[in-house]
């Protein structure tokens, strides 16, 4: 599981973006359901894992029990660490929780704090998944973006793209709201704990939250609005960072377009990675793959 080190610079680290192509797109509020179907699952008294609907990349869990014990959900793609998921679950309520590493196995498994940082193994469930499109964890709601039709954020994205033409400019649009009217909220940084979850209608009342809150906040509404949006947390050179990556249909996913340097988030402009006016420094950046390094997708 990840330690205290990895979540907490995931919680500094979260909002970045990217940009989408230059295709017409109305504003129109798109909402892919995640549900628990019943339909295949693996369950006992203790806890249910619902993988009905693996192929559209996410899978149900729910543990049934009351409890103040901490509680965790494990997943691995293709049975390697190196992609190793952890969550952290709420007693009672079905979550989503995203398969991101496209098609192969999965294992599920939940697990309940013993003591310290001792855990017990709950249920598990192993399971083969093809992904009915590569976009599907990317479209759709999942622990991290929790967003429904009424969510605020995704009410405002519709307000604010409506008259946008593109989906590169709802990216605008979404990213300078954003920037503009949240404040970084430095008591909530000085005293997060390990799983900490973002509340998308919190933050958006108080218009303060941590990185995560922004990252969250903005793939929540780029999402609601058709954009496949890929939060992704890993490295660019030796520093562990983070940015959104978004899908352009003639250039396919397009890396770290927005992203947070350390001290503040940056817009890279499209124009840097497609016009004949690009910065040279900046295309050979982002023309080397090898600069990004993801460590976890979203």
């Amino acid at each position: 599981m990840r330690g205290k080190k990895q979540i907490s610079f995931m919680l500094c680290l979260g909002m970045l973006f990217s940009m989408f192509s230059g295709q017409a797109a109305k504003a129109k509020t798109v909402i892919y359901p995640t549900v628990a179907s019943g339909q295949r699952v693996t369950e006992d008294a203790n806890c249910v894992i619902d993988y009905s609907n693996c192929q559209d990349g996410y899978v149900m869990v729910k543990y049934k029990r009351s409890t103040n014990k901490t509680l965790k959900c494990q997943v691995i793609a293709d049975n390697s660490t190196d992609r190793k998921y952890t969550y952290t679950l709420k007693a009672g309520q079905y979550q989503a929780i995203p398969l991101t590493e496209g098609n192969t196995s999965y294992k599920i498994t939940v697990f309940e704090n013993v003591s310290g940082n001792s855990y017990a193994t709950v249920k598990s469930a192993s399971i083969n998944v093809t992904l009915s499109s590569q976009f599907a964890p990317y479209l759709r709601p999942n622990q991290y973006v929790n967003y429904k039709k009424n969510t605020k954020c995704v009410k405002k994205a519709a307000s604010l793209t409506k008259k946008s033409k593109t989906d590169l400019a709802k990216v605008k649009k979404v990213y300078r709201y954003v920037v503009k009217n949240f404040k970084y909220d430095k008591k909530l940084a000085a005293s997060v704990q390990a799983g900490y979850v973002p509340n998308l209608d919190k933050a958006y009342k108080k218009k303060k939250g941590i990185c995560f809150d922004y990252a969250a906040l903005m793939t929540a509404m780029l999402r609601s609005q058709g954009v496949p949006t890929k939060l992704v947390v890993g490295y660019t050179g030796n520093a562990y960072h983070a940015w959104i990556n978004v899908y352009a249909k003639k250039k396919g996913w397009i890396t770290g377009a927005i992203y947070f340097n350390g001290k503040k988030w940056k817009l890279m402009d499209p124009t840097f990675a497609s016009t004949s006016k690009s910065s040279k420094s900046i295309m050979k950046y982002i023309g080397n793959g090898r600069n990004y390094k993801a460590k976890y997708s979203y």
